[in-house]
């Protein structure tokens, strides 16, 4: 028989044998990450997707040779991704290209804070949006140039988070233009928090403090057709808006310890207890009139109560009771996992939109965009059902886990056994990453760039090359 010691080193050498070899996993990291930033970039940023040379980026409303993404996939997750490299690798050439990620966020910040979802360097296209740099400049009156900040889509959220993170790197501590433009983001945001604790879909200023605060609540009537209004002012959680938003500020808070930063959730999460709506159907809307009542958005977006923001709702609930202790923020759940259990469709999953007080589950006719409880001939450019409940699951697992348990989970890999686990689960996804990467450096898709296989392909390897690194006692 071999000694013991003998069978433990002979078995780790076997496993390690097994996984992708770092070295070359940060080679093909290096290699896509070079090509990303030498022939895609535009100022430093990057659109969602490109044609396969390279030469034009497209978003989600256009193309240009000049073009970036503020929306995820684009500058702001690339941005983030690039980073993590940097910060698995040590590598240079990923730090030059996540601040100049970092530089086209700071050169597109608009006057009011924040981003809209796009951005066109063209000198000519560069004019129609309001900016920081101009405003700072004496420039203080956007006229009609654009100056709503997003939050729609995790667009300013993401810009927020990448330059909060790279804010965090010792190279970049005395980096005034960074540390500038991220104060001034987080200023905005802040500043932008409705009194109930809620934000608007986009902001272009600091809230009306002298709106009342009030519960949800059924409204008296609601239009069956759509009324054409402006709903960019109403309280938002669709499109997670809200949740995005929980994000970015958990993360500062974690980082930063500022205490804003904790009473800014505390005051969302007082929000979301105030959105709950009462009995029979106690989840919530997508968006609130100023009357917190469940309104109209686009002409696909009823008044009515949503289990894919309700999830989201509850979840932002938890992580601030983990944060905080306050069993406040769990009173809001159990409630409204029955009404989960009780509001499945046939078929196991649930709709998008229910109706107000009946619950009855309702749709649109394709084309005329009728409302009604037929889903027999849907548009097919929206989701009508919500294929959510494995979610649902999930997250009542980790309810019935204790918040030190979780905390634990929150603060990842703490062992080198731990990390190894994680190199172990994360290597398929690695070597597929770099088997999948082209001989130029492209990730392709549908024989285009695509920034979402980008950020994809660099976060698998990224946490590979962590994981293997770490795992080293």
């Amino acid at each position: 028989m071999r000694p013991l010691i003998v069978l433990l080193l002979s078995t780790s050498f076997v496993v390690a044998a097994d996984l992708p070899d770092p070295a070359a996993i940060t080679a093909a990291m290096k290699k896509a990450v070079t090509y990303a930033h030498t022939h895609l970039a535009r100022e430093g940023g990057y659109a969602s997707s490109y044609d396969k040379e390279g030469r034009i980026g497209e978003v989600e409303h256009g193309k240009s040779p000049t073009i970036i993404s503020i929306q995820p996939h684009g500058t702001t997750t690339m941005g983030l991704a690039i980073l993590r490299a940097y910060q698995a690798t040590g590598d240079e050439v990923f730090l030059k290209a996540a601040r100049d990620a970092a530089g086209a966020l700071i050169k597109s910040q608009l006057a009011s804070g924040g981003w809209d979802s796009d951005f066109d360097f063209d000198p000519e296209k560069m004019k129609k949006w309001h900016l920081r740099s101009q405003f700072d400049a004496g420039d203080k009156e956007p006229g009609k140039r654009r100056n709503y900040s997003t939050l729609d889509d995790n667009k300013t959220q993401s810009a927020m988070l990448l330059l909060l993170e790279i804010s965090h790197e010792p190279a970049f501590k005395d980096d005034a233009a960074l540390q500038n433009a991220k104060k001034v983001a987080f200023d905005a945001m802040l500043s932008a928090q409705a009194s109930c604790g809620a934000w608007p879909q986009q902001f272009n200023g600091p809230a009306n403090a002298s709106e009342p605060v009030m519960k949800a609540s059924y409204p008296e009537t609601w239009s069956r057709t759509f009324p054409k209004l402006d709903y960019r002012s109403y309280h938002t959680l669709n499109d997670g808006n809200l949740s995005e938003i929980a994000k970015v500020l958990f993360r500062a808070y974690e980082l930063e310890k500022d205490a804003r930063y904790l009473a800014t959730l505390k005051k969302l999460g007082d929000f979301l207890i105030l959105a709950q709506m009462p009995e029979p159907q106690p989840v919530w809307a997508m968006q609130y009139d100023h009357d917190m009542h469940p309104a109209w958005a686009r002409k696909f977006e009823p008044p009515s109560v949503t289990a894919y923001e309700s999830l989201e709702a509850m979840e932002t609930l938890h992580q601030l009771w983990i944060l905080t202790g306050d069993e406040k923020y769990l009173a809001p759940i159990q409630p409204a996992l029955a009404w989960f259990d009780r509001s499945k469709l046939p078929d196991g999953t649930h709709a998008r939109f229910y109706e107000l007080k009946t619950n009855k589950p309702l749709f649109f006719v394709k084309d005329t965009y009728e409302l009604t409880y037929d889903d027999s001939n849907l548009p097919t450019h929206y989701s009508f059902k919500d294929e959510r409940q494995s979610d649902v699951d999930a997250f009542k697992k980790k309810l019935a886990q204790s918040r030190e348990e979780l905390q634990r989970k929150l603060a990842g890999p703490q062992t080198p056994e731990e990390w190894a686990s994680r190199a172990k689960g994360a290597a398929a996804k690695a070597r597929k990453a770099a088997d999948a990467l082209d001989s130029e450096g492209r990730w392709l898709k549908d024989d285009e760039i695509d920034a979402g296989e980008f950020v994809k392909n660099l976060n698998a390897m990224a946490w590979y090359v962590e994981a293997r690194k770490k795992s080293r006692p």
